[in-house]
Parts: structure tokens; C-alpha cells; sequence
């Protein structure tokens, strides 16, 4: 599941989906790479421009979600995914986010393979702290989809489950940077 329903509004209300990077918008690297990295099908939960983001972005074998309440932040965006999710054939949903171009198929491929069961909970591990992509077995979903509020994602679900999350170390493979600043585009190829 990718996260793309972000304004932009540190950006000056530049959406992140749409972003350019390598000549395309920078939803097309992101869910090329959770495709590459064995996931599939690839929902992509849209927001600010998502008609703008329908017709410049190519998204093949992607899912379409639009997220009205996206400006309230991103845990309406991932409560709109898992909401998605709940009574398909699923196991479990393995989360990245839009606007982290440094975490490519292999992270993602890595996280994956760290799937065991409906219960399970991963993450990619960068120095020994938390971050993107995240795995969620599907008998957590309802309960995150719960929790997700404004900002607030599966963050406090992960930490009341701390024991359970298996932490995969992406260190080595990528970079979570995010673009969230001016100053940040600058990280992101012509």
C-alpha cells in the first residue's frame, strides 16, 4: 500500500505524488518499487490532486484509493488503505510512503520476506530505529485503522506491540529521507 494523498503544504502546496523525479511523477517510482519488490496488487491511496495524479501518473496493476479526509493527515490515509484491505484475501499490507525516494525495491522485497503469519508485524530498520516500509499482518488492521488519526499512523500500534515488531535492518539497501522541506527537492533526480 502506498501512502500519496499528501498536500504538500511545507512545500508551498506542491503534492508530493506529483513530484517530478527521473522525468515522472514520484508516485510512479514509488509503487514501481513495492511491484518490483513482490507486492501486488499495489493499492495507492490518492488525495490532494488525485484527479491530477489519475492523468499525469502511469500506475499499471495499481488499485486507485481516494482519501477525502486527507488533509486531516496521513492516518486518514492509511485507515482509507486497511479499510480497503479488510475482507479481501489479504494477509498482510506492507506500507510505503510517497515522499521517500531513497527506499527502493529491495527494502521492499527485504520487509516482505519477513512475513509469517496474519499476526505478524515488520519494519524496516535504519541504525536500529523504525521506519518505511512497514509490514501489518491482517489481524492488526482493524485496530491500526482505529488508531490512525491526523499524523498519527500505525505509530502507537507498533509501540503497544514493541515485542512483536520484527525490526529488518535496510541501512545497507536505502535512504529514508523524506522530502518535506523546500530544501529537500533538491534530493530528487531532474
Amino acid at each position: 500500500m502506498l501512502l500519496a494523498a499528501g498536500g504538500g503544504r511545507r512545500l508551498g502546496g506542491r503534492p508530493k505524488a506529483l513530484l517530478p523525479h527521473h522525468g515522472r511523477p514520484l508516485v510512479e517510482h514509488a509503487a514501481r518499487a513495492l511491484r518490483q519488490g513482490g507486492c501486488a496488487p499495489v493499492y495507492v491511496v490518492l488525495g490532494a490532486a488525485a484527479d491530477r495524479v489519475r492523468t499525469a501518473a502511469e500506475l499499471p496493476g495499481c488499485v486507485l484509493l481516494e482519501n477525502p479526509a486527507w488533509s486531516e493527515g496521513m492516518g486518514t490515509s492509511l485507515r482509507t488503505g486497511l479499510e480497503a484491505l479488510i475482507g479481501t484475501d489479504a494477509d498482510a499490507a506492507l506500507v510505503a510512503l510517497v515522499d521517500q525516494p531513497g527506499v527502493g525495491a529491495e527494502a521492499v522485497a527485504r520487509v516482505r520476506s519477513a512475513y509469517r503469519s496474519r499476526a505478524g508485524l515488520a519494519a524496516a530498520g535504519y541504525g536500529g530505529g523504525r521506519g518505511h516500509p512497514v509490514l501489518i499482518g491482517a489481524d492488526h488492521w482493524r485496530a491500526v485503522a482505529e488508531g490512525a488519526r491526523g499524523d498519527r499512523g500505525a505509530r502507537d500500534h507498533l509501540r503497544e506491540h514493541a515485542a512483536s515488531v520484527l525490526l529488518v535492518e535496510c541501512g545497507d539497501i536505502a535512504d529514508p529521507f523524506d522530502i518535506d522541506l523546500p530544501g529537500d527537492l533538491g534530493r530528487l533526480a531532474p
